[in-house]
């Protein structure tokens, strides 16, 4: 099962920082789980829509240049209140480092004026093909994947 967590990117300085938004619903899948009788977003969803940010971050500096963008680390993370159904997260992430293959980062979540979440964390960049070169034609489909929902995203 693959989540989106990132409805809409609000503003983006090229190579430095992005700040895009989560409208939480109460259709998605995980809630019914998350608990039932009390409905609450994940942390490590929200600890995710800071990672997704980050990834569009790279994506956009780079001009898609690699299919793979996966977390590294993730330090100091904290997790401050709980985000419900009709809510919004809107998250702000700044680039350290972004470099061939890694990048490092410092962001956060704010909902209802409210900080809920804030984490330093690094991704590692890569394409499939880098160590079999019969995964190039899957790189490419995955890019221009990204390509098309970056679009939508803007």
């Amino acid at each position: 099962m693959r989540f989106i967590l990132i409805d809409k990117i609000v503003s983006l300085k090229s190579g430095k920082e992005i700040k895009a938004v989560k409208n939480v619903s109460l259709a998605e899948e995980y809630l019914a789980d998350h608990f039932p009788i009390f409905p609450v977003l994940p942390g490590v969803l929200l600890l995710e829509g800071l990672i997704e940010s980050a990834s569009w971050l790279v994506r956009e500096a780079e001009d898609f240049d690699h299919s793979m963008i996966l977390l590294e680390q993730a330090r100091n993370v904290k997790y401050k209140s709980f985000i419900a159904p009709g809510a919004q997260v809107e998250y702000t992430v700044q680039a350290k480092t972004i470099e061939e293959s890694v990048s490092s980062f410092i962001g956060f979540g704010i909902s209802g004026g409210e900080k809920i979440v804030e984490a330093r964390f690094g991704l590692r960049h890569f394409n499939l093909a880098d160590k079999n070169s019969t995964m190039a034609a899957v790189d490419a489909e995955i890019i221009e994947n990204m390509k098309k929902r970056w679009k939508l995203l803007r």
